[in-house]
């Protein structure tokens, strides 16, 4: 047995402290980067990213992030053949795959794997655990099948993994097991790390071999989106804060003269039985299912995140995203207190 006794922080244990800044207004802030990867291809746009989850990585969603010049990661389960976008919207649509025969045999058919996706700048691998070999070796397949592409790979928590998956050939690692409002992987199985020390490590094992990280999991308000970024995330994935929105996945349920949208984790009972037909004898859900109130539209959604994270540049000074973790000074706060007074 091995005990870490460094304190490990989440976004709740900590908050931005203020600097004297030249910034006026919010609106001299820029929210767009320009990345340009290993292979030479570039991406630029604001780097906010819907999660590839069932009810939120929706051609919807992705067609008014994309206004938005924002990301969205398709779920994997999507029908790839149908999915229907103008080109600037697949140019900031993540095709997903799973480690599965499925997505073998799409992605390793160049007749298929062509005609669907030369328009994709983005492939987004995707397991729930990426801490395997066996992960690392698809990795590398596909970057030796797919040169040219854009490849987010993931999830890990950690320098060494972030580093692995780098050096196999993914361009960005998604980083958080067990942060997401519906994920119960901490509560099931005692595994993960809190997100905003994860953000901060991963990023810094990335940045020293060219590659980049994208925070997923754990943000529940602009603030937090913020925090993420501060912490050196290039990217952020939000699931919870895009869920119940119209462009999301899934009937209005109503319920007392109130309308709801399902959101659930994809470890849930509900997403196994929707793609698995159930849950496997071998294994427990890791996921929940709730009940969002139906949010209307998510552009009023997006105005506020991206209105949250202009604020907390110009509370620090940061022309731009990409200066934020040069800007940022974190200061511990006391949780206990907070929870008895009901402070934020």
């Amino acid at each position: 047995m091995k005990i870490e006794n460094e304190t490990k922080l989440d976004y709740s244990d900590v908050l931005i402290r203020p600097k004297r800044s030249e910034l006026v207004s919010r609106k001299d802030v820029s929210l767009e980067r320009e990345f340009i990867f290993k292979n030479g291809m570039i991406w630029k746009g604001v780097p906010v990213a819907a999660a590839n989850m069932d009810t939120i990585g929706t051609p919807e969603m992705a067609k008014v992030l994309s206004s938005f010049d924002m990301l969205t990661c398709m779920c994997k389960h999507a029908d790839l053949l149908n999915i229907e976008a103008e080109p600037n919207e697949k140019s900031n649509m993540a095709v997903s795959f799973g480690m599965n025969e499925h997505s073998r045999d799409i992605l390793f058919n160049p007749d298929v794997a062509k005609r669907l996706f030369s328009s994709h700048k983005f492939f987004c691998l995707d397991v729930a655990n990426g801490y395997s070999q066996t992960f690392i070796d698809f990795v590398t397949e596909v970057r030796e099948k797919w040169p040219e592409k854009i490849i987010i790979a993931g999830n890990v928590v950690t320098r060494e993994m972030t580093e692995a998956l780098l050096l196999a050939g993914a361009d960005i690692i998604k980083v958080g097991i067990g942060p997401g409002s519906v994920c119960t992987t901490r509560k099931m199985a005692g595994v993960g790390y809190p997100q905003l020390s994860a953000v901060a490590e991963c990023a810094d094992a990335a940045h020293g071999l060219g590659g980049f990280i994208m925070a997923d999991g754990g943000c529940t308000c602009p603030g937090d989106t913020a925090k993420a970024f501060g912490a050196g995330a290039d990217f952020v994935m939000l699931g919870g804060m895009l869920s119940g929105h119209t462009e999301c996945a899934g009937e209005l349920i109503e319920d007392d003269g109130v309308a709801y949208k399902r959101f659930y984790g994809m470890s849930s009972d509900t997403a196994m039985n929707k793609h698995n037909g159930g849950v496997a004898d071998y294994r427990a859900s890791e996921g929940k299912t709730v009940m969002i109130p139906h949010r209307g539209p998510v552009a009023n959604t997006v105005r506020e995140i991206l209105g949250g994270i202009r604020s907390a540049c110009t509370y620090v000074g940061a022309r731009r995203i990409k200066d934020l973790p040069k800007c940022t000074t974190f200061v511990k706060v006391n949780r206990q207190l907070n929870e008895v007074f009901g402070r934020s």
